[in-house]
């Protein structure tokens, strides 16, 4: 699409773990990570056993990743006739809450909620949607039942709302936000969780979107930024050109506006909404009586090529 960027490539996840790197990423690697700022990572697998920790979590808690930003869209055609006007993005907070992976041997995780990591998320959710012209903040927690944790979450995103009194506001409990979530998507617009129910919920949004394959994501820190497809490695489908590559490539133009270069972004956007539009779909989201054209992974990118310049 002819972005104006070079690269520098950098290796991470399974064969550095498997070198007796238990960190799977290598001194170099940080530093160019940390010298360059931003980031492309594709889906990375992490060896099962004990003694190997997520690199995802890792690199989200290292360099201070704390907001990570889901958008959904209705795409597929499918989709498109049952939720016509589907637009949420999802903001999660990503560096605290169970994640913080502190467990003890007795069998007990300790859920770690603060007020600068409530406010650091909340308040971007609020930017975010100032910034894109949003409407409506909507809050997810549980705290009928977590009165501390998701309490305090809970009071922060009312201080906050009330400095925006442009954008409308509500909370739900995550149970039900999440079942309307499923079912009437059109009621919501951005809407902000701690970590664990933004993981969750963001792969519901994504799946109702049309498929998990479909969606990518942004992880925005003060400093360094990292852009990824929300889906895992699937090693079960590696090398058999059947992934839809849509995930990684949607964070890709994600990372291309987040460094101004919205022509590029647009450009790429354009052809692969084309493609999508015209039915050219790989096998997670085909559907014989919409769908034109089954195609992998290397045919689906190149008809994206192919569309570059179209609207």
């Amino acid at each position: 699409a002819g972005d104006r960027l070079e690269y520098e490539h950098i290796e991470v996840g399974e064969q550095v773990y498997l070198s007796g790197n238990t960190s799977g990423i290598e001194k170099s690697a940080w530093e160019s990570i940390r010298t360059n700022k931003v980031f492309l990572k594709a889906p990375i697998t992490t060896p099962q056993g004990g003694g190997y920790k997520s690199l995802n979590v890792t690199m989200r808690k290292s360099l201070g990743l704390y907001a990570n930003v889901r958008p959904c869209k209705s795409f597929h055609p499918f989709v498109k006739t049952k939720h016509p006007n589907m637009d949420v993005v999802i903001v999660r907070e990503n560096e605290e809450d169970l994640y913080a992976g502190i467990e003890h041997q007795v069998v007990q995780c300790l859920k770690l909620i603060t007020r600068p990591g409530c406010e650091k998320i909340v308040r971007y959710a609020f930017e975010y949607a100032k910034l894109y012209k949003r409407k409506k903040v909507s809050c997810f927690t549980k705290d009928n039942i977590m009165k501390h944790t998701d309490g305090l979450f809970h009071r922060v995103f009312k201080e906050i709302a009330a400095e925006y009194p442009e954008i409308e506001s509500d909370n739900w409990i995550i149970d039900i936000g999440a079942a309307r979530l499923a079912d009437t998507p059109e009621m919501f617009d951005v809407v902000v969780m701690p970590n664990l129910y933004g993981d969750i919920v963001s792969d519901i949004t994504a799946q109702i979107s049309g498929s998990v394959g479909l969606a990518g994501t942004s992880n925005i820190g003060e400093e360094c930024a990292m852009f990824e497809a929300i889906h895992g490695s699937a090693p079960d489908i590696a090398g058999q050109n059947i992934a839809n590559p849509s995930g990684l490539l949607r964070a890709s133009i994600m990372m291309l506006n987040h460094l101004g270069q919205q022509d590029i972004a647009e450009k790429i956007k354009n052809a692969w909404s084309c493609v999508i539009e015209k039915g050219i779909h790989t096998p997670d989201i085909y559907v014989a009586s919409i769908s034109t054209q089954k195609v992998g992974t290397k045919e689906f990118a190149q008809a994206v090529i192919e569309n570059l310049g179209e609207l």
